[in-house]
């Protein structure tokens, strides 16, 4: 773990400079989650040395950028440059050093969440489509009665069956304490790629109008790849798979 943001003790704070990319609603925030090092780089192995601190939002120290995005236009995005920002020490969150490990316990059920959402965002694609090929009518008939159309209507609907499946499995396995990463990564992987092909779909099924924002569909392209990316790459799921689930030697 690189990360440089630093959180230096001084008397009973933390000075903290550094600088964060990706932040959400940081335009409105009062408050802010913040993971930084506190033990310097050459110090530490792996994940130690970083601590989390949930404080107050000093603008007099914290300048926020927006980042303009594809889509989520709903959330704002940003990068915050932290210069002096101090925080109290009892706005640290457990011990000293060991902030990774409590990150960790939010990686799992957000990767169920985001799946969640892909699952659903897909299936409100389809359904639009499916709504639309029923009909628009073309030499006579509905668009929706050729073969090149059902088919990857079809296909798309058992693609998000089967990723919802696996979401479901992830949650039950996260709600019984039980261990869920290859689970819940897998999930996320399989659900994102099934709501991307039905966005795109989608678009395929309305043609031309698919384009035009009065039918929505090119909007749930834009949000389908949010999935697809964050909070971790579907390359670094595949790896994970690789290697925790069936043995192969690291490859990063």
């Amino acid at each position: 773990m690189k990360l440089k943001t630093r959180a230096v003790r001084d008397g009973d704070h933390y000075v903290v400079h550094g600088q964060k990319v990706w932040i959400s609603t940081a335009q409105v925030a009062n408050k802010i989650l913040l993971l930084a090092r506190t033990t310097p780089i050459e110090e530490c192995k792996g994940t130690e040395g970083l601590s989390l601190f949930y404080t107050d939002m000093d603008r007099s120290k914290v300048e926020v950028r927006e980042i303009e995005k594809l889509g989520r236009k709903c959330v704002d995005s940003n990068q915050v440059f932290i210069d002096g920002l101090r925080i109290p020490v009892e706005d640290r969150v457990g011990e000293e050093g060991k902030g990774f490990s409590y990150i960790l316990h939010g990686l799992n059920p957000e990767r169920i969440l985001i799946a969640s959402e892909a699952v659903g965002l897909g299936r409100a694609a389809l359904k639009r489509a499916a709504g639309y090929a029923n009909e628009r009518e073309v030499f006579g008939r509905p668009i929706g009665q050729n073969q090149g159309i059902q088919h990857p209507l079809a296909k798309s609907w058992m693609e998000l069956e089967a990723a919802d499946l696996m979401v479901q499995k992830a949650a039950w396995l996260y709600d019984q304490h039980l261990p869920c990463a290859a689970e819940a990564n897998s999930a996320k992987y399989l659900a994102a790629e099934a709501c991307y092909h039905a966005c795109e779909n989608a678009i395929f099924t309305h043609g031309g109008m698919g384009y035009a924002k009065e039918y929505h569909v090119e909007r749930y392209l834009r949000e389908s790849w949010i999935p697809r990316l964050a909070p971790v790459s579907p390359q670094l799921i595949l790896c994970f798979i690789a290697e925790k689930v069936l043995g192969l030697p690291k490859s990063y």
